[in-house]
């Protein structure tokens, strides 16, 4: 089984509302405990968030969150996953925040402007337009599931400082040939919770919306995906809900590149991370129109 890893986790709202918007929304998740790090150098990797609509009154938002993790991938142009931003109410608005600990500035800005959600997602984010790849969703073999946020680059070069992250050559994960993969060094990051953890209540999943790293090592290759194992046991940590859409490097001739970006997995967040590759004809069709491509 498998599960999107997007999340729609309320800020400062009550459980009974955080259970009705899980029903109804796309769930996602974090980086696992297990094998992982803060990343407070990854200053490319961001979080995306969101305002919508949840009373029927779409004449304002009144919910706000973070609720994915993407990838700055040249000055204006942030990268994350096209079921993060589909299938969400009209009056939905995106914005991409840079913070190392997102969630604790939702929270603090929740308390300086109670019952405005517009003012929290501006107070830790700059607000974006949304572009979704126009075949998302296709069939298993290929979801094109990939989107960007255009952002006004003078206004992201104020709040944060980055190098956009290296995107991959034509066919670069086929080069390498199986020996190759097998011997490449492989990072997953992004904001996602942690691994399925086991409590009175049931399976959940802590934490999440702080931007974390961890080391992934490859298992399968195909014409769209890669397969990452997030086992502990081999040294591996991993992906969950919330890190859709967020990277995944390699380290390719010396140089760290963004080779996938996280999709879906196993439902507990314990095996494998399923990403979308970057290197492909068809993503690069896709991100050709918003990027210069090596």
């Amino acid at each position: 089984m498998t599960a999107i890893r997007t999340t729609t986790v309320a800020t400062a709202v009550t459980a009974a509302v955080c259970a009705a918007v899980l029903a109804t929304a796309i769930p996602s998740a974090a980086i696992n405990s297990y094998n992982a790090t803060p990343a407070p150098e990854r200053t490319e990797v961001g979080a995306l968030v969101a305002t919508w609509d949840d009373d029927g009154d779409p004449g304002t938002p009144d919910r706000v969150d973070w609720v994915c993790s993407g990838t700055m991938i040249d000055a204006d142009t942030f990268l994350t996953a096209a079921h993060c931003t589909t299938d969400w109410p009209e009056n939905v608005r995106f914005y991409v925040s840079l913070d190392q600990d997102v969630q604790s500035g939702l929270d603090r800005a929740a308390a300086e402007h109670p019952g405005d959600p517009a003012a929290v997602a501006r107070a830790v984010a700059v607000e974006g337009t949304a572009h979704s790849h126009p075949a998302y969703p296709g069939p298993a073999s290929d979801r094109h599931d990939m989107a960007v946020i255009e952002l006004p680059a003078a206004k992201i070069a104020e709040r944060w400082s980055f190098t956009p992250a290296s995107l991959p050559a034509p066919g670069a994960l086929d080069a390498l040939g199986p020996q190759g993969l097998n011997d490449t060094d492989f990072t997953v990051a992004g904001y996602g919770t942690e691994e399925a953890q086991r409590g009175p209540g049931g399976q959940t999943h802590p934490g999440g919306g702080v931007r974390m790293k961890a080391p992934v090592s490859f298992n399968a290759l195909n014409n769209a995906w890669i397969r990452l194992g997030m086992t502990a046991p081999q040294g591996n940590g991993g992906a969950c809900y919330g890190d859709s859409g967020g990277p995944n490097f390699a380290t390719l001739d010396g140089r760290r590149t963004l080779v996938a970006t996280t999709i879906t997995g196993d439902t507990p967040c314990y095996a494998t991370n399923v990403v979308y590759r970057l290197d492909t004809p068809g993503a690069r069709d896709f991100l050709k129109t918003y990027v210069r491509l090596p």
